[in-house]
């Protein structure tokens, strides 16, 4: 098969089967059906019944990671028209978001040394709560693998996806919409912040600017995380 043909099916391939999951997605929304969960799992089983290498299908596929910086940016674009409450809440929301990058970074490197991990898979780790684009800028100055960061990352916000309602059901003294958005978007970044959308309006605007201004302070901070923990 020619490197052209091969590419060209691995990219209609990812598109097919992220749409086709999103119309199933929609007409039965389980958990196993999640298009963040389902496709990737459907793509890696054909990747590896084709024999396909990691390292052709990803450089076949680039311009879709790419498109994660600009669909990042589009988070901010309904902020505009919550920008009182933003101004309104900016303390809160900032003195939140450190609070939650250093939480995050601190626990996750922490739980890795206890378990032995190597330190490649603690650098990894320590973005885990961050969207892949900033991710994979911290990781680099962290000096980690951006591939094994995106996974983490990927897996966190499942995870928030899929249990982010549950464990807010368990916190009855967090009520607020605000608070439940910057959870959303503190834990579980984009796919956090896509949940939140489901719950209201409020909420998905906050959990996008959390999530946008976490990566940011995650990328500026880099060189802070690798002088105090690594």
């Amino acid at each position: 098969m020619s490197d052209g043909l091969l590419a060209g099916l691995c990219f209609a391939a990812t598109l097919g089967l992220y749409y086709l999951n999103k119309y199933l997605y929609a007409r039965r929304a389980s958990l196993l059906l999640m298009p963040l969960l389902a496709t990737p799992a459907v793509l890696i089983a054909l990747v590896l019944a084709a024999h396909i290498p990691y390292r052709d299908y990803i450089a076949d596929t680039r311009w879709l990671l790419w498109l994660l910086g600009p669909a990042t940016v589009a988070f901010a674009l309904p902020i505009y028209d919550y920008r009182a409450m933003v101004r309104k809440h900016w303390l809160s929301i900032s003195l939140g978001v450190l609070a939650a990058v250093l939480t995050s970074v601190a626990t996750s490197v922490w739980l890795a040394r206890w378990l032995g991990l190597p330190l490649a898979l603690q650098k990894g780790l320590a973005v885990r709560s961050v969207t892949t684009p900033f991710a994979v800028e911290a990781v680099r100055s962290l000096g980690g693998p951006a591939d094994l960061a995106a996974v983490f990352v990927v897996i966190t916000g499942l995870t928030g996806m899929a249990i982010g309602e549950l464990v807010l059901s368990w916190l009855p003294m967090v009520r607020s919409r605000l608070a439940h958005g910057a959870i959303f978007g503190a834990a579980a970044h984009g796919a956090g912040t896509a949940k939140a959308r489901q719950l209201g309006e409020v909420q998905g605007v906050v959990a996008s600017l959390v999530m946008m201004i976490a990566g940011l302070v995650s990328v500026l901070g880099a060189p802070l995380i690798r002088l105090c923990f690594f």
